[in-house]
Parts: C-alpha cells; structure tokens; sequence
C-alpha cells in the first residue's frame, strides 16, 4: 500500500480549499464538514482548552472509524458529534465520474464453463463499490449510465453492468473520453482488448478464447501479484 498523507496545518487548507470549490459526492462529504470544524478548533487553539479538546474528541468520534479503545477510557463521557445529512445526491461532472472509478471501480472479464455452445460463457463487468452508507449515490449510477443494477452484499452496495451491448456502447466510449488514471487504465485498457475480440465473435474460436484467458490472467490481481 502507498500512502500520500498531508499534516500540516497550512497544507491541510489547501486540501480544505481544494474540497469546498470540488464538492465531494458520496457521504464522506458529512465528515469533510465535521473535519472543518475540528481543523478551525485546532486553528484557533481552542484544543488547549477542556471544552475545545472534548469537542474535537466528539467529531472524532464520528468520522471514519470512530473513537479508539483508549480515547473512549480517556474521554468516556464524550457523546460523538452529529454528522451531517448530505442527500440529494447527482453525479453531473463526468470527470468525478473517471476520477471516482480510478479509486473505487473494477473492469471484470468472467470465464464460466457451461453445457451451452462451445462450452464457456465469457462475461464483462463493470462495477463499482461503496459502503452502504452511500446506497443512494450507487442507486443513481442507473439512472447516470442508463443501464446496470445495483445489489447489497453484506454492508456495501454493488453497481454493475454487465450486458454485452452496455459494455460496447456505453461503458468503453464514456471511458475512452474521460479516462481512467493510475494501473486501473492499464486494466482497462486490457479490458477494451478483450472486449474487442467478443465483438468481433473471436470467443468462439479457441484461438480467440485463449488469447481473452490470457488477457484476464494479467488483469486486476494478476497483474498486482506479476
């Protein structure tokens, strides 16, 4: 894992401004609000006061993963901040849309074998993952994509496509103009190479089968492990 991490005061304003003019989307955007209001705590050095260090206490609390074991023993009377209710949610930016793919989504290709045809069924897939949370940003990608399903597993929500046609005509021109960044466009890429060899009917020769085995192979996790 890498990590970019920003700790100064006079850095973190900047990542604060960035925030404010490039409104994030998903729930995340209650604790960015909550965060604001512990970083102007710490700004005006009111952490070096009871009250102002409870209060920050408090928001953390709430944001991300919450109080550890050993803050909850130091502050146990802290009662954690009230998030706030971020709604109404509309992905308009087709650029946040490249972006938020580069972090979150995943170009599939599944091998399956079957009784029907030649014996296999080669299948693509986008998707996309949020905690559960955001349930009503993953539902909007429909509507956005005009295609695809979302469905819950466990607590995060799954938004795929994965007709044949979506994958053609909606997916790979959408990426082709606002890319993907990162080894992700590397997976991509694979994936418009394979999808061109399903168009193009060569999955249903064996010659063509294994050079779409092959790309899927160096895909994803294969390509991490290689």
């Amino acid at each position: 894992m890498v990590q970019y991490v920003v700790s100064s005061v006079k850095e973190l304003q900047v990542i604060r401004e960035h925030f404010e003019k490039y409104t994030l989307l998903t729930k995340k955007r209650g604790d960015f609000e909550l965060w604001k209001k512990a970083l102007d705590i710490y700004k005006n050095k009111e952490h070096l006061t009871e009250q102002g260090l409870q209060k920050i206490v408090a928001i953390r609390g709430t944001i991300n993963r919450g109080l550890t074991d050993s803050l909850k023993a130091a502050f146990p009377a802290v009662v954690p901040a009230e998030i706030p209710d971020i709604d109404n949610i509309t992905v308009i930016d087709p650029d946040w849309m490249a972006g938020f793919t580069s972090a979150e989504g995943c170009f599939m290709i599944l091998i399956m074998n079957t009784k029907r045809s030649k014996g296999v069924i080669v299948e693509f897939i986008f998707q996309l993952v949020q905690h559960s949370r955001d349930e009503q940003l993953m539902r909007s990608l429909v509507k956005y994509f005009d295609g695809g399903f979302v469905t819950k597993y466990k607590d995060a929500y799954y938004y795929r496509i994965r007709k044949f046609d979506d994958i053609k005509n909606k997916i790979i021109p959408f990426f082709d103009k606002h890319p993907v960044h990162g080894v992700k466009k590397l997976n991509y890429l694979d994936f418009c190479k394979a999808a061109e060899l399903m168009n193009n009917k060569a999955h249903l020769t064996e010659e063509g089968l294994d050079l779409i085995r092959q790309i899927k192979a160096n895909m994803n996790k294969g390509r991490a492990d290689s």
